[in-house]
């Protein structure tokens, strides 16, 4: 959602133990005082996360951690769409929308000539909400577009954006789900009183400016939620499931009718109600002091005044005696959605959930794991939990295999379902489980990023965090029979909904209509006061770290194979990699093979032994095949080094056919491929390859259908393991030195043979774009999306800072021209973007690419608005240099670190360079100027041709208008896959 509205996962694996009291043991709840301040904190604790409760209720949850200077920051407010107006659903999300306009001092140009007018088209919108006369609203609009038109004379789009930008913040953003709305920066640590300045000033006393585009915005994403047949069918699950809870009976994104009805008054009560600060929290982790910082944070917020909040309540749902049934249908592929429910996040059983969901599904051993997906009886399924305040759910999800009904998908998850009530799966499963929830703890706590999001998590959850540390130990005593007691008490052949996904057509869709919109001014060239304040608030400067490859990646040979490590220092966890330099275009089987790898075992130990026997070690490997390269890696515990490895060794040397695996598994990638033809992104991934390399693409570089019958398991086996004695380059990362590594490791090679040689295959080869053409796919949509492509030179590391420079300024972002043009100021869309791609490899070509998603009704608009900026680069310079601020803080605060490292050398090394390039682009990004993007714009984007990929209903868009921008090529779906 170009502010990305994160609902509440719907894979989440949160585990809630809000409601148990604190065990007396390593992990205590203790208070202390230090600056003035009192905070609560865990002993143990391994990110030392101290907990505040400021005078006027506000709490501060703070995690200090100098790996990097940076701060991942959250502000939280306890509200969502559950809270929402019975009358204004949604209001939750748009005002979250609302909150990145700006205040009385900042967004404006002249708030006292900008007041009265927003005044007025305040009265407007209560007259329009009011309103039930066509002819009457009609006439209101227009009167809302003039005025707003006049008083976007006076506004400062995106003006919070520059701010956080010029900060060199990253990941701006925010999201609304059923229970919160978070609002999210990644920022320099050198910044954080900038960063309080301008929050607290946000939350000071927001405008509601900008907001009939805004909500067509708002409207867009609506529209997408309309064509998104996953989001439909939660939906769904949740209104069968909870009819007397606001889960069930309103919906994040609100109702069409709600949506066209909006009121400003509305949104100010629903503010003023629950954006105080004893409903809100402020949570950090990253490089400061917290005696210091919660002083700041003190300061910048002690004018929010605490309120009471209206508790939320609700009638008790009853309990389901009978299934219930829903239907959901649209154009994507079908599968099958069950949930049960639960108690909530404060019920004591809440714990036993999560680890219940993981004896069924955790990717590796669980029943579902082995029973359905591993034994192919399903083409997918899994069972994860879905936790929230009032009410959890279990929601199993299944799709259909070749020849499979919906009511077959049912009856294999009810199976598993019963299994479990019966206790028939091995108590050694919950140790495997405990070991991987310890290793998944130790990834959780490596960087600040994850530990504040866990931590904010926590706090909109209302979690006990001496139970969140104490998680694993406290598994430790959950018995088999404490999960089979758990299981038949909420679990039952009768009381849950189903959602059967079908192909077909939603003939319920109300889609959001477009309104009349005249464009608003965009001020690219101003400054409010307050920005220039910010900007000239003194900070210290943070040197850059750029990675000296020779320094940071230790060398040596494995016989005669290259090994290149990088110790981890921190914790146990390791990744091992074996790299090729080969892939699918040298052997179209090599795709096929590692694919089949996953339902193979040995003469000595069964597929399903080999993923229990992972599983148990907390191992992850995994073997993929791109289009030049490949790689056969495994990751998990430093102490499990060598088993693990010796695992993977076994499994690649020793792996012998199973034919009935192999009919199943050919079945299986038809069904998926034919899911493929009914998904929109996979189409349009389609059209891109077409576009860039022609109809002989590696998009539809694959077997058909009767080639894949004429396959023999035996010759993807001779494959795999012709890749496991292929010569290749190791890179490691975890606990062991370099010297450690090559004595422990064993040659993934068999000792007496010689290499096998991969021959080089088919080398696909962009083709020049030198005349406009239309690539158009058929599909039933309510949205229409389009890419532009236009193929350009070759590598040229000389250009990367100002590639850089340009993407930043021209397309990169909500503070960009591209975003402010198409979406502020012409409502046109709600995700658009474009950017110069320069290839990954010195022998290959950039590309310039443009994105909008937009409605069908507002085609031509959308694509002659790109195509007026791809052809004219408008100058701002307040954007200039607020990219440039961004780009120089943002890259003297990178650290790039473990696994990253090697990744880093070996993109360095596809496109020939000896050093980390971030440091070119550092230092040329100071000399940069306006006129040297516009050289590169005119050079390489504007008054160019342009292949344009066009997915939509073709019924919906004028013909006319597609026939203006070039020929079209209407491509079937067998031309895009080719199969």
């Amino acid at each position: 959602m170009n502010r990305k509205m994160k609902t509440v996962a719907f894979l989440s694996l949160l585990f809630i133990t809000t409601g148990i009291q604190a065990q007396v043991g390593k992990y205590q709840w203790k208070e202390t005082s230090e600056g003035g301040y009192t905070y609560k904190y865990v002993t143990n604790d391994p990110v030392q996360t101290r907990f505040y409760k400021l005078k006027n209720g506000l709490t501060v949850i703070l995690s200090p951690n100098n790996k990097q200077p940076r701060i991942q920051a959250y502000i939280a407010t306890k509200a969502g769409s559950k809270t929402d107006p019975k009358d204004h659903t949604g209001l939750a999300h748009y005002l979250e929308h609302m909150l990145f306009k700006g205040t009385d001092k900042f967004g404006s140009l002249d708030w006292s000539k900008e007041k009265p007018l927003l005044d007025e088209v305040d009265n407007l919108y209560e007259k329009y909400n009011h309103s039930t006369d066509a002819n009457e609203r009609t006439a209101i609009y227009k009167e809302i577009d003039r005025v707003s038109g006049e008083a976007s004379k006076y506004a400062i789009p995106n003006e919070y954006d520059k701010l956080m930008s010029s900060m060199g913040s990253k990941g701006t953003n925010a999201f609304t789900s059923f229970e919160q709305t978070v609002y999210v920066e990644d920022i320099p640590s050198n910044v954080i009183d900038k960063y309080l300045t301008v929050q607290a000033e946000r939350f000071r006393n927001p405008i509601l400016r900008l907001f009939h585009t805004e909500l067509e915005s708002v409207y867009e994403e609506k529209n997408i939620s309309l064509d998104n047949d996953n989001r439909k069918s939660i939906e769904a699950i949740f209104a069968a499931m909870f009819p007397n809870n606001n889960y069930g009976k309103q919906t994040v994104l609100g109702s069409v009718e709600h949506l066209k009805n909006p009121s400003l008054k509305a949104i100010r009560e629903y503010y003023n109600t629950y954006y105080v600060p004893n409903n809100m929290g402020v949570i950090m982790s990253g490089d400061f002091n917290p005696t210091d910082v919660i002083k700041r944070i003190d300061r910048a917020f002690s004018g929010m005044k605490s309120k009471p909040v209206p508790a939320y309540t609700f009638e008790q749902e009853q309990p389901i005696t009978n299934p219930i049934s829903r239907t959901v249908k649209g154009p994507a592929s079908e599968y099958v959605l069950m949930g049960f429910r639960f108690p909530g996040a404060a019920h004591p059983d809440a714990q036993i959930l999560n680890l219940m969901a993981n004896v069924l599904t955790n990717g590796s051993a669980g029943l579902i794991d082995l029973d359905l997906v591993k034994s192919q009886k399903l083409l997918g399924a899994g069972a994860f939990p879905y936790i929230l305040k009032d009410y959890s759910m279990l929601i199993l999800q299944g799709n259909p295999g070749t020849g499979q009904s919906l009511e077959d998908v049912k009856k294999l998850l009810l199976a598993e379902l019963e299994k479990l009530r019966k206790g028939d799966f091995s108590a050694d499963l919950l140790t495997s489980i405990i070991n991987n929830e310890r290793k998944a703890q130790i990834k959780l706590f490596e960087n600040y990023s994850s530990t504040a999001e866990q931590l904010m998590s926590g706090f909109n959850a209302e979690l006990d965090w001496a139970k969140e540390l104490a998680y694993t130990d406290r598994l430790a005593k959950i018995t088999k029979e404490d999960i089979v007691r758990f299981a038949n008490k909420y679990i039952s052949d009768v009381n849950y909904v189903t959602v059967f996904k079908e192909k077909g057509q939603d003939t319920n869709v109300d889609k959001v209509v477009k309104p009349a919109i005249t464009p608003i001014t965009v001020n690219r060239n101003v400054e409010s006061a307050f920005l220039k304040q910010i900007n000239a608030m003194p900070e210290q400067s943070i040197s850059p770290k750029w990675i000296d490859f020779d320094q940071e990646i230790s060398k040596s040979k494995l016989k005669d194979l290259d090994v290149l490590a990088v110790q981890n220092k921190d914790n146990e966890l390791f990744s091992l990699t074996y790299h090729y330099d080969f892939g699918s275009w040298d052997n179209k089987l090599l795709g096929l093979a590692v694919g089949y790898l996953e339902f193979l075992g040995t003469k000595n130990r069964s597929s399903e032994e080999f993923s229990k026997a992972f599983y148990k070690l907390a191992s992850d490997f995994s073997v993929s095949s791109g289009n030049e390269e490949s790689s056969v890696s495994i990751s998990g515990l430093g102490s499990n080094f060598k088993e693990s490895v010796g695992l993977l060794q076994d499994l690649m040397h020793n792996c012998i056919a199973d034919e009935q695996a192999f009919t199943a598994f050919i079945d299986r990638i038809k069904k998926s491929r034919a899911n493929a033809k009914e998904n929109k992104a996979s189409i349009m991934e389609g059209l891109k390859a077409y576009a860039r390399y022609g109809a002989k693409n590696p998009f539809n570089y694959t077997y058909t259908d009767q080639e894949l019958d004429g396959l023999k398991a035996s010759d993807l086996v001779a494959v795999l393991h012709k890749l496991a004695n292929a010569k290749h380059r190791i890179l490691y990362y975890g606990p062991q030195t370099v010297n450690e590594l090559v004595k422990n490791l064993t040659p993934l090679k068999n000792n007496n043979t010689a290499y096998a040689t991969i021959e080089k295959g088919v080398k696909f080869v962009e083709k020049p774009t030198d005349e406009s053409k239309v690539f158009f796919a058929q599909y039933g949509m309510k949205q229409v999306e389009v890419f532009w492509i236009r193929n350009s030179g070759l590598f040229d590391k000389n250009q990367l800072p100002t590639v850089t420079f340009f993407n930043g300024y021209f397309g990169g972002g909500m503070g960009s021209i591209v975003f402010q043009t198409l979406r502020e100021s012409k409502a046109l869309a709600y995700t658009t973007y474009a950017y110069y791609g320069q290839p990954q490899k010195k022998e290959n070509h950039g590309m310039v690419g443009a994105y909008i998603g937009t409605q069908s009704d507002k085609f031509k608009d959308a694509v002659g608005g790109m195509n007026e900026l791809l052809n004219e680069l408008p100058e701002s310079a307040v954007g200039l240099e607020s990219v440039r601020t961004n780009l120089l803080k943002s890259l003297a605060s990178e650290r790039i670190t473990g696994t990253g490292i090697l990744s880093s050398y070996m993109a360095a090394q596809r496109r020939g360079l000896t050093e980390d390039s971030r440091k070119m682009i550092f230092e040329k990004i100071p000399q940069l100027s306006y006129s040297d993007l516009k050289q590169f714009h005119s050079d390489n984007i504007s008054r160019k041709p342009y292949n344009y990929c066009i997915v939509g209903e073709e019924k919906d868009l004028n013909q006319d208008n597609i026939t203006a921008l070039g020929k079209i090529t209407k491509l079937s779906l067998n031309e895009i896959f080719g199969y």
